[in-house]
């Protein structure tokens, strides 16, 4: 994605509200507005909902989960007033931003903490703590028979 010089130094006054990001469509803008929700969807795409119903907010901003990492817990901007700067594209019916860097939250939002050592983006949310383990196996296993070993010395009959 390419920024505009000083995009980043854009103020809120810059900013358009989230509610006419689908005017803008096409544009790289910076849209404001007040997180209602941070939402982890299906392999582990997280989503910023503006709106108490998603299926009908104007604006939505994703964020795919190999760039999760890059930008930090986004789980602390639920409540909070952000500023998102990039591309407005439209899918679905309504505009969203794909957040892919951390430069590209603007205000209070760019302080966002860094993720938990052991938070696996990959596994939709959960905390894992990074330790290997074979999975047990479905069914024991049956010995195999093993030929009848016969002594190594035979005594010979005695006639």
């Amino acid at each position: 994605m390419v920024f505009l010089a000083g995009l980043c130094d854009l103020s809120r006054a810059d900013c358009i509200p989230f509610t006419e990001a689908r005017e803008h469509i096409g544009e790289t803008q910076c849209v404001t507005g007040t997180v209602f929700r941070v939402k982890a969807g299906a392999r582990g795409v997280t989503f910023f909902d503006f709106c108490e119903d998603f299926r009908v907010c104007p604006f939505t901003v994703v964020i795919f989960p190999g760039h999760l990492k890059d930008i930090g817990d986004v789980r602390q901007l639920k409540n909070r007033v952000v500023e998102i700067h990039g591309d407005l594209k439209e899918y679905d019916g309504r505009a969203e931003i794909v957040l892919e860097q951390l430069r590209q939250l603007g205000g209070a939002a760019a302080l966002v903490p860094k993720l938990p050592k052991n938070y696996d983006v990959e596994n939709k949310g959960h905390y894992s703590a990074g330790t290997f383990s074979l999975p047990n196996p479905s069914h024991a296993k049956a010995r195999k028979k093993q030929p009848a070993t016969l002594p190594a010395e035979i005594p010979e009959d005695e006639q």
